[in-house]
């Protein structure tokens, strides 16, 4: 009965349903009713599955915390106790907060990098009525020098296996095409995204080329303008290659290239500045939350539980701040398993949809940054080998950016940020220069390494709710393609919040639920 009903899909949308923070005059309203979580009877959290509460009532719980003690005091209720015994007069406070979290938002988003405040962003477009919800965005690294965004290469393109990827990538290079109309900021600068549209060349081996062929067939049947070419016909045009072992090669025609990550950054946070959501440099360390006991129709057990406290510690400080909130996202890129973790997901029986951890894990990827004044020049796209090595022009000065997807054996140490220049001369050069002969002759000028939030299951991103913890969303584990998808990805987790259910990109089969299921949606075309 479970199985089939998150089979089904989504349910009502928690913003829809009414779920709202605890405080007075709350902007999503009261949580009466919702979530279930005042008495017994009956509690639905799908169209398709009935649930009856088991027991006295609800369970409060503390989630646990990735600091060391316990935090023993609410800021909020020490100014209220020292403004009790204070003469009269308006509330002047004894020491700056503004650095504090607010006590109360409407939503939490755990994770202030593109993907964050794409959902962000989207929320606060397409709200009903402006300022109806308040938005919060906690991110840990506010200078964002460990970010996954500005640490990538900016890659866009639509040559990808699943429907639901290239759907993704075209809406959002059409957002990234018009990104003014988007995001721009009254008296502020335009954006400059320095987008280069020169393409994705995909090479395949002999082994590979029949699987590319349906990857291009399914690509044209989504709208991407995707050609396959010959080697005969890629010598013709990239001369500078070497087709020894190439069978096929597909190209991407338009909108695939690259751009600025931090530009897109920049300009997101700047615009849902300017919408009014909330930002706070720290980082979530406990999730308070309730929990029922709840039995299907069939007499299947399932424990439903809701997050009412978020806990964030302050940047350089041992402040801490409860929110009070109505919805938690987690988008925090390659840490959110350990957030998830955090708030209980995947703490049950193995086998179980209690126990089934969200399967995010960062994955280190470097990328080396070298010069070659014979090389392919200003004509070449962005050539993915089939041995997983793979490159780009940077600027207009000869020099060019790539790197290699290991293999499992060969997944680098994600304990720091640290680059193995030996990984270059061992792993990826070699590749480079037998694909680009000029090659033999490149220098090494720059090298850095950035996370993947790796998805260990399928490769592709998380977006939705949670079946069981009935608030909590995601948008993550996108595996390396976060950036350039998170536009749509964003929209389509705002939607969900909002309406129910996903409207503009039917995204489905990214559900958490797949994960218990056992059913992947397995992404062939990864970088």
């Amino acid at each position: 009965m479970l199985r089939r009903a998150l089979r089904f899909g989504l349910g009502p949308a928690l913003l829809g349903r009414g779920l709202g923070t605890q405080r007075e005059g709350s902007t999503l309203g009261k949580a009466e009713g919702s979530g279930g979580y005042r008495g017994s009877g009956v509690f639905s959290v799908s169209s398709h599955v009935t649930f009856r509460t088991r027991g006295p009532g609800p369970r409060w719980e503390d989630s646990g915390s990735l600091g060391a003690g316990a935090w023993d005091g609410k800021v909020s209720e020490i100014k209220k106790k020292i403004q009790s015994i204070l003469p009269g007069g308006a509330w002047s406070p004894l020491c700056d907060t503004s650095h504090l979290p607010p006590e109360h938002s409407d939503v939490v988003i755990v994770g202030g990098g593109v993907l964050g405040l794409s959902v962000a962003y989207w929320l606060k477009r397409l709200e009903k009525q402006r300022g109806a919800i308040r938005v919060l965005v906690v991110e840990r690294d506010h200078t964002y020098s460990q970010a996954s965004t500005v640490l990538s290469v900016g890659g866009i393109r639509q040559q990808f296996s699943l429907p639901e990827n290239i759907q993704l990538s075209l809406f959002s290079v059409e957002f990234l095409r018009n990104i003014n109309e988007y995001l721009a900021v009254v008296d502020d600068p335009p954006l400059d995204l320095q987008f280069n549209p020169s393409g994705y060349l995909f090479l395949a081996s002999e082994e590979g080329a029949t699987i590319m062929e349906n990857n291009v067939k399914v690509q044209r049947q989504e709208g991407a303008k995707v050609c396959l070419m010959s080697p005969e016909q890629l010598q013709k045009k990239f001369p500078w290659i070497n087709t020894e072992g190439v069978a096929l090669a597909s190209y991407g025609l338009e909108n695939e290239g690259w751009f600025d990550p931090w530009c897109l950054l920049q300009g997101l946070r700047r615009k849902v500045q300017s919408m009014g959501v909330l930002f706070c440099h720290g980082e979530v360390t406990r999730f308070v939350s309730s929990s029922n006991h709840m039995e299907t129709a069939s007499g299947e057990e399932v424990t439903l539980k809701r997050i009412h406290e978020v806990h964030v510690k302050v940047d350089h400080s041992q402040e801490y701040q409860p929110v009070e909130c109505a919805i938690v996202v987690i988008a925090a890129g390659a840490w959110s398993g350990q957030i998830a973790e955090l708030a209980g997901i995947g703490k049950g029986p193995p086998g179980t949809l209690q126990g089934t951890k969200l399967p995010v894990e960062p994955r280190k990827r470097y990328v080396y940054l070298w010069h070659c004044p014979h090389g392919p020049g200003l004509e070449a796209p962005l050539v993915a080998d089939p041995s997983g090595a793979y490159f780009r022009r940077e600027g207009l000065g000869n020099n060019y950016l790539g790197g290699y997807s290991p293999t499992e054996e060969e997944e680098p140490d994600p304990g720091n940020l640290e680059v193995d220049h030996e990984f270059f001369q061992e792993k990826v050069w070699p590749h480079l220069a037998r694909r680009v002969p000029a090659f033999e002759t490149l220098k090494v000028r720059h090298a850095w390494a950035g996370y993947y939030d790796y998805n260990t299951f399928d490769q592709n991103g998380v977006v939705g709710p949670h079946p069981l913890v009935v608030n909590m969303y995601f948008a993550t584990g996108f595996s390396g393609h976060g950036l350039q998808q998170a536009p749509a990805a964003g929209r389509a987790v705002a939607e969900v919040m909002l309406e129910g259910r996903f409207q503009t990109i039917d995204l489905s089969p990214f559900l958490f639920s797949r994960f218990y299921l056992g059913e992947k949606a397995q992404e062939h075309c990864i970088i």
